[in-house]
């Protein structure tokens, strides 16, 4: 029974729901970061490197692997094509783009952590400025307050009284 009320508690906490929450907008910011990739900065990729596909750049490990024929890039355009033809490929233009992928995702995550953590930089610097000028205005009502009379200032009055 220790294990269900452990596993209860632990629910209950929040964390597996601040988790669930973590899993779908890092689900749904890796779709537009892929997007962002594969579409603008690939097509970029490819304007540079002359209409060459990054994920289509590879090397035939095993030129000689058809009898009779010697391997030609311009006869295989694709990885697919190669592939299906005999031929094994090192395929590192797809590594070049997954490498790429990881750089922007990992950017894209670093600014939206900067920018959190700019803005509570910003929000604890707001409360910390209030909270100074608060005791700051508090200080200055207890100055401008005429100071409360003593015991010993009463007594000295009531003295005065008397001996008129």
């Amino acid at each position: 029974m220790g294990f269900v009320k452990d596993f209860k508690a632990f629910i209950s906490r929040g964390n597996v729901v601040d988790m669930a929450v973590g899993v779908v907008v890092g689900g749904a910011f890796g779709k537009i970061v892929s997007s962002l990739v594969a579409d603008i900065i690939t097509p970029l990729i490819s304007c540079a490197t002359k209409g060459a596909n990054l994920k289509e750049i590879y090397y035939c490990i095993n030129p000689n692997a058809v009898a009779g024929q010697t391997f030609d890039y311009a006869a295989y355009p694709t990885v697919a094509a190669a592939h299906e033809a005999g031929y094994a490929t090192m395929n590192y233009g797809l590594f070049i783009q997954n490498i790429i992928d990881f750089v922007i995702i990992a950017f894209c995550i670093f600014c939206v952590i900067r920018a959190i953590a700019k803005a509570k930089e910003k929000a604890e610097a707001k409360a910390k400025a209030e909270a100074e000028a608060k005791a700051a205005a508090e200080a200055a009502a207890k100055a401008a307050e005429p100071p409360a009379e003593t015991v010993e200032d009463i007594l000295k009055d009531i003295r005065a009284a008397l001996k008129k």
